[in-house]
């Protein structure tokens, strides 16, 4: 594009928030060419990582779903994915039989760890010119920022 054929009029409001799309857009589109390489999409790397994270890798369905701000719709499907590549196990709750709880297999956590370093180069390369500082203020800001727009009625 020729940028003397383009003046942009956007206020600065709407500048920095399209930067943060742009820069989301990046990341994403980076590290699911990273995830594909391993028969993974965004989501369902996205849910393997919260049922690693969680108390001995398992959780609720609903609050998977609920981390990844995903509809209980779309986790059905990503989990059927998951399970039947044998990353998870499905399995109702004892306590609650309509409650279903997510668990990664020891598969889903070999794929996990095989990724973190591909994953991690394109994250120092988006970051590699903040310091810990800098990158510590911007969540921070970027927090503000997605507070202030969950709210709005």
């Amino acid at each position: 594009m020729d940028k003397r054929n383009y003046r942009s009029d956007l206020s600065t409001d709407e500048k920095v928030l399209m930067a943060i799309v742009r820069a989301a857009e990046i990341f994403k589109r980076n590290h699911s060419a990273v995830f594909r390489n391993y028969g993974l999409s965004f989501p369902q790397y996205n849910v393997l990582r919260v049922l690693e994270a969680s108390s001995n890798g398992q959780n609720k369905m609903s609050d998977v779903s609920r981390i990844m701000i995903v509809p209980g719709a779309n986790i059905t499907g990503i989990a059927k994915r998951l399970e039947k590549n044998g990353f998870i196990i499905k399995k109702s709750d004892p306590r609650d039989e309509r409650v279903t709880i997510l668990e990664i297999t020891p598969k889903g956590k070999r794929i996990l760890k095989n990724i973190e370093n591909e994953k991690d180069e394109w994250l120092e390369l988006m970051l590699k010119n903040l310091s810990k500082n800098e990158k510590l203020e911007l969540l921070d800001k970027v927090k503000r920022i997605l507070k202030n727009g969950m709210y709005k009625k």
